[in-house]
């Protein structure tokens, strides 16, 4: 992130992406909530890459550089709350559930005027911080390494999601062994390798599904053994299965 915007106020408003579409690196002094009720947003730092579909909110604390990139069309949902606001009470950003009540209530805040501190709005806003208080975190990340050896693997996977090598063959191409390795996912990604190898798989489902591929090429693609395995570990992650999350996008 070389070109980074100071944005003083987190802007309160709806905006339109198109796939693949960008907002550059830049801060604000503000939270933000960041809301996409169809495709995905994925949100990155220099720590990483949060993602999230229309189930899940993503929270952006006051300060914290970050840039957007949609996947599919978005009508992103952007919402600002004052820095002393902090219902999560978190320093870096979080991938939130979004139950049908809160949905409704970033939807209603974000559709009217961002300049509007009537009673009405501030008791609204009132009711969505209690529910983004109550609102479980999603594990919908994807650190990002440092050790060069982590990053060669990393980007070996990134570059295709469908590759089955152990990570001690891939530790026979980037010249570190297993155990090193697996003690570097722990430190550096706080995850086994399995596990972040499925962070990483999911990630890249939700971008082929939100540009319609079809879920028995999306399983294939990113590495299941079967469209059933790719449902079941779609569903326990998201909550719903890839046809119905394609469905509502």
């Amino acid at each position: 992130m070389s070109v980074i915007r100071h944005v003083p106020q987190a802007p309160t408003r709806v905006r339109e992406l198109v796939s693949g579409e960008r907002i550059d690196a830049h801060r604000h002094d503000d939270h933000q909530i960041v809301y996409a009720g169809a495709g995905v947003v994925a949100v990155t730092t220099d720590a990483g890459t949060w993602f999230a579909p229309g189930t899940r909110a993503i929270w952006v604390p006051a300060g914290c550089v970050h840039a957007h990139r949609a996947y599919g069309r978005l009508d992103l949902r952007l919402l600002g709350l004052p820095a002393d606001a902090n219902p999560l009470g978190l320093e870096g950003p979080a991938v939130l559930a979004v139950s049908p009540l809160l949905r409704e209530l970033i939807l209603a805040y974000t559709s009217g005027p961002s300049d509007d501190d009537s009673p009405q709005r501030r008791r609204l806003r009132a009711v969505l911080l209690d529910q983004l208080r109550a609102s479980p975190r999603q594990p919908v990340q994807l650190p990002t390494p440092t050790d060069p050896r982590l990053v060669a693997v990393c980007d070996l996977m990134h570059r295709d999601p469908a590759d089955a090598r152990t990570l001690e063959q891939l530790g026979q191409v980037v010249g570190a062994s297993e155990r090193t390795l697996s003690r570097l996912f722990r430190r550096e990604l706080g995850m086994t390798f399995p596990q972040w190898r499925t962070q990483l798989r999911l990630y890249h489902a939700l971008r082929l599904l939100a540009d319609d591929v079809p879920v028995t090429t999306v399983a294939h693609r990113c590495g299941w053994s079967s469209s059933s395995a790719f449902i079941d570990v779609f569903h326990r992650a998201f909550g719903h299965t890839p046809g119905a999350y394609r469905r509502s996008s």
